[in-house]
């Protein structure tokens, strides 16, 4: 056989060799995963892991889980009730007219419980409806006809210092009646207690932004604002935003609102601005107030400010952008009711 032959031949064989193997192809979807992505993957189960039971009405973090009930109390608001005990430690508050231009404060504890509360002040029913929106235990002292009439039907578990003053309620001689009605957590545990009150159902959450959500925000600059609910100072609020703490600062009358048991400035993450129709209803003063209808309002966050509609939802008032509901920065709310957004101006 002729060596050209034998080459053809060899070549030939090394060929159908060749074709014989078959070269193993890994599926696109079963390649092996980068280092970085593994790493990625590995921070975010352990973000997973790590993310525990949440506070309900401020969205922060709680060492474990939470099955305390929601405490709300009256807290007055008069210039010679300031400064108050209690209010930098609650998780939303509600500044709401009582009587003429004088506002009154409704704080809802739930992740805190300060050891002094005060001054405390008499109940109205638009304050028992608000609180019977987180399932609270309503603490007041004194009542105006109508929130007496509801007290007595039940409408709420509620302890109030007409019927306690002296025991569970403590004059303070630091102020004078009716200024100075204080009390503590432990005596309003005693209460609930001694009147076989359940204390131990969370509310429910209220709804919160995420952190990504939360450096998104966006809408007009609102670095100082201010609500008139009258043209005595006295009644003016203010709310100036500090760029450190990311947070707002409350003053009224141009006062800084601090806690005088806590010695600390009450600091906000949320300002929610609600306007709803008001009715003096007596010669006391005294108002009818639109909580359910809905209406117009500001929600004010990390310096910025967006239009918004508010609705009554199962009892608590809530922001709206048309049928999308809107959440809050983790973190404390204060809530003013106002008759009208006239009387609130905002400052970049």
């Amino acid at each position: 056989m002729s060596k050209k032959i034998l080459v053809l031949l060899l070549l030939m064989t090394l060929l159908v060799g060749a074709c014989g193997k078959k070269t193993e192809v890994i599926p696109e979807e079963q390649e092996p995963p980068k280092q970085e992505e593994l790493t990625e993957t590995v921070e975010e189960e352990a973000e997973v892991e790590e993310e525990g039971p949440l506070f309900p009405l401020t969205g922060t973090p709680a060492e474990e889980e939470i099955d305390t009930r929601a405490v709300a109390v009256m807290i007055n608001n008069h210039p010679a009730a300031r400064q108050q005990s209690g209010l930098s430690q609650a998780d939303v508050v509600y500044e709401v007219l009582a009587e003429g231009d004088l506002t009154r404060f409704l704080a809802i504890f739930q992740s805190e419980k300060p050891a002094n509360i005060g001054p405390i002040r008499s109940a109205r029913d638009y304050y028992i409806d608000l609180a019977k929106g987180y399932d609270s235990l309503y603490i007041a002292h004194g009542y105006s006809p109508k929130a007496h009439q509801m007290l007595k039907n039940g409408v709420i578990d509620h302890l109030n210092g007409m019927q306690y003053d002296g025991s569970l309620f403590k004059r303070s001689s630091a102020k004078k009646a009716p200024h100075n009605s204080y009390t503590t957590f432990e005596n309003i545990e005693k209460g609930a207690e001694s009147n076989g009150y359940e204390m131990t159902t969370s509310p429910e959450p209220l709804p919160f932004l995420t952190k990504e959500e939360v450096n998104e925000l966006s809408g007009d600059t609102a670095e100082q604002l201010t609500i008139s609910y009258s043209s005595n100072q006295n009644f003016v609020v203010e709310y100036e935003y500090d760029h450190d703490a990311e947070k707002y600062k409350r003053f009224s009358g141009g006062e800084l609102t601090e806690d005088i048991e806590a010695g600390a400035p009450v600091l906000l993450d949320n300002i929610f601005i609600v306007e709803t129709n008001h009715r003096v209803i007596d010669d006391e003063g005294r108002h009818d107030i639109d909580l359910t209808s809905g209406g117009n309002g500001y929600l004010i966050q990390r310096g910025v400010s967006q239009e918004i509609e508010w609705k009554n939802v199962d009892g608590r008032i809530l922001p709206y952008d048309g049928s999308k509901a809107l959440g809050f920065v983790p973190g404390k709310t204060w809530i003013n009711i106002v008759p009208s957004n006239d009387i609130v101006e905002m400052k970049k």
